[in-house]
């Protein structure tokens, strides 16, 4: 009988000893993840429920015993499988920290892994995974929750991934040309950048750049600009300043506007975010 998941409940914390390691355990039912990408990884496991997912342009499903991954800049959303949710544990390391991982296994490469399939079917492998965040949530050993990851990582290198190198987005002849848009968004993400003042920097017509932009990243200049202020809020939010401040000074237009921005992208709140990476100065 499929488990009654009577409301959604969230944590999130982070490992210090693993390079700021992001981790989050949550049941959603009605909560939606927007498209976005992930700097780092994104690993996790369906513990109940279903998560429905678009990644890498194709719709999947991950039932409960599922191992679910996700590489880095990789344009994907998340929400119900089912109508009573999924119940997961997600860890978020950085990429410098995998490859470290797979270096130890394979030092002549130095590519970060690949893992061709995105939902994996692993039984003895999620249970690991499943031991290893419950170590990593509870455990005061430091040597217990390093080792644990060092293993679970390199297990799934060796089960289920490739060492060779991985572009999340086909070459582009406008590569250049849109890398420095988004370096420009990244610079004045607190403004409120018109369309056309785009366009003109790139010297191309509106609906073009559009295409562009679409097309090499994945997202409209617009999402991006969003997901590039999150991201900043998390960084201010993680050096303790108050959220409302933040809110306006990453260019949205207040508090509310944040949160609600915020938990579609990250799947918590700025305060419960605040919260779990008090006295840290990495987002």
């Amino acid at each position: 009988m499929e488990p009654q998941l009577a409301q959604e409940q969230v944590k999130f914390w982070q490992e210090p000893t693993l390079q700021g390691l992001e981790l989050l355990r949550a049941r959603y039912i009605t909560h939606s993840f927007s498209r976005h990408t992930h700097e780092g990884y994104a690993i996790g496991v369906i513990e109940a429920g279903v998560e429905a997912f678009t990644y890498r342009g194709s719709a999947y499903w991950a039932p409960a015993g599922s191992l679910v991954m996700i590489h880095p800049g990789e344009v994907h959303t998340g929400h119900a499988g089912i109508p009573s949710g999924w119940v997961y544990r997600m860890l978020y390391p950085e990429v410098a920290l995998v490859q470290q991982v797979a270096q130890e296994l394979s030092p002549a490469i130095a590519a970060a892994p690949f893992f061709p399939q995105p939902v994996i079917q692993d039984p003895p492998l999620a249970a690991q995974f499943c031991r290893l965040h419950q170590v990593l949530e509870q455990s005061p050993c430091q040597l217990e929750r390093e080792s644990g990851f060092w293993w679970m990582v390199a297990q799934l290198i060796q089960r289920h991934g490739e060492l060779r190198s991985h572009s999340p987005t086909p070459p582009a002849a406008n590569g250049r040309l849109v890398s420095q848009l988004q370096i420009y968004l990244q610079e004045h993400h607190s403004e409120n950048i018109a369309l056309e003042h785009l366009a003109q920097i790139a010297d191309l017509p509106p609906l073009k750049l559009l295409r562009l932009f679409r097309r090499v990243t994945g997202l409209p200049p617009h999402a991006y600009l969003i997901q590039v202020r999150v991201h900043e809020a998390k960084r201010r939010l993680a050096t303790g300043q108050p959220i409302a401040a933040v809110a306006v000074e990453t260019g949205f237009a207040d508090q509310s506007h944040l949160h609600r921005h915020f938990k579609r992208l990250v799947g918590v709140t700025p305060g419960q975010y605040a919260q779990a990476t008090a006295g840290s100065i990495r987002a």
